[in-house]
């Protein structure tokens, strides 16, 4: 079982930055692919980001290439989504989840049903 529990959300200005973290339970964090989703009102859950367990590949929605980087470190259990060049429309609740799963082609990190475990989410909200 893993526990997953986000932090660093919060109001910023429109091209602000925010760091957000995820903090694992369990001792197969480093063997998990971690992914961070986002949830704006009234719409759908979609992906945001993912990164294997060697940090070696990530994966990004083509909206927030080039503006938001993950990362982990499996010595802390923690996985990292900085954001940068907010946009208003970069408002939403943030989620962090584990993978469980190996696909050799990230994409498949797009799905939902690809996670095992997921955390509760933390509110991000970018102001114009």
């Amino acid at each position: 079982q893993v526990q997953l529990v986000e932090s660093g959300g919060g109001l910023v200005q429109t091209g602000g930055s925010l760091r957000l973290s995820c903090v694992a339970s369990g001792r197969a964090f480093s063997s998990y692919t971690m992914g961070w989703f986002r949830q704006a009102p009234g719409k759908e859950r979609e992906f945001v980001a993912a990164i294997r367990w060697s940090g070696g590949s990530t994966y990004y929605v083509d909206s927030v290439k080039g503006r938001f980087t993950i990362s982990r470190d499996n010595a802390q259990n923690t996985v990292w989504l900085q954001m940068n060049s907010l946009k208003a429309e970069d408002t939403a609740v943030y989620s962090c989840a584990a993978s469980e799963q190996y696909y050799s082609t990230m994409s498949y990190y797009e799905r939902e049903t690809s996670y095992n475990y997921w955390g509760q989410g933390t509110q991000v909200t970018v102001s114009s």
